[in-house]
């Protein structure tokens, strides 16, 4: 079972090099399920209603109007256009929200990764995951293409949920063999933005030990990634994925930054 998160810049995958690799995994015996995120997307769509986003340690301060605004592009948008790139090279698609079933539970989030106390509004901290759509799909030899927003706990409002946790509670929940987070940049650099600082290969007791020195948006991965772990996956691999060789090596067992147990 491989968990991809598939954000920011590398969701462009121009030449279909994402699809072809998810593709050859599946032909291979794999089970694959997709978390995207959508940041410039949704950038884009608040940009035209003149609205600026404010962001906190790695975390997009969500009121309402904006909350309306990230499940729309999620759900009704990226998600769709994800999975519709994914049926065009044979891979069978579904989008879904995590906010359905509920597949994903969540709580508003208090606090930044380092503990700061934090009001971020409609944001959520992962209390919960149900994996019963994600299976029932994955009998089906349908990838799931699933958008980061989740129910609360009372089943009453939605909350924006990091792309990065929400590959991470997932991938813990089906004791996946990886989480591959695809980003921008190669991996976890000790000295951003050192790139001879990259770091090949670290375990979790490590990475815990020096989480502390990362910020805004690394910090969200290199917690995700301790959690994913934490919570039951084997292993995380973070790439740059607007390279389009990277996911496939990924999927081969090398590149970015191998994090395990």
């Amino acid at each position: 079972m491989i968990v991809v998160k598939f954000g920011g810049h590398a969701m462009r995958d121009e030449n279909g090099s994402f699809g072809a690799a998810i593709l050859r995994a599946q032909r291979a015996g794999e089970q694959v399920v997709v978390v995207h995120g959508g940041g410039p997307q949704i950038d884009a769509a608040l940009n035209e209603q003149g609205i600026i986003s404010e962001w906190i340690g790695g975390f997009r301060v969500t009121s309402e109007e904006i909350f309306a605004i990230v499940e729309r592009v999620l759900v009704e948008e990226v998600g769709p256009d994800v999975a519709m790139r994914l049926n065009q090279v044979g891979v069978k698609a579904q989008s879904i929200s995590a906010r359905t079933l509920p597949t994903i539970i969540a709580r508003p989030r208090i606090t930044l990764v380092d503990g700061t106390p934090v009001d971020l509004g409609f944001v959520g901290d992962i209390d919960s995951v149900d994996t019963t759509q994600i299976l029932e799909l994955l009998d089906r030899k349908i990838v799931p293409v699933i958008a980061p927003i989740s129910s609360d706990v009372d089943l009453l409002n939605g909350l924006n949920v990091n792309a990065d946790f929400a590959a991470a509670a997932i991938a813990g929940a089906l004791d996946a063999s990886v989480l591959v987070v695809m980003t921008d940049v190669t991996g976890i650099y000790r000295n951003w933005p050192d790139a001879s600082s990259l770091i090949s290969s670290i375990s979790v007791s490590e990475l815990e030990s020096i989480k502390t020195i990362f910020a805004e948006g690394m910090a969200p991965k290199v917690q995700a990634s301790l959690d994913a772990i934490a919570a039951g996956a084997k292993a995380v691999r973070i790439i740059n994925g607007t390279d389009p060789e990277s996911f496939a090596n990924a999927l081969a067992g090398h590149g970015g930054t191998l994090v395990s147990a």
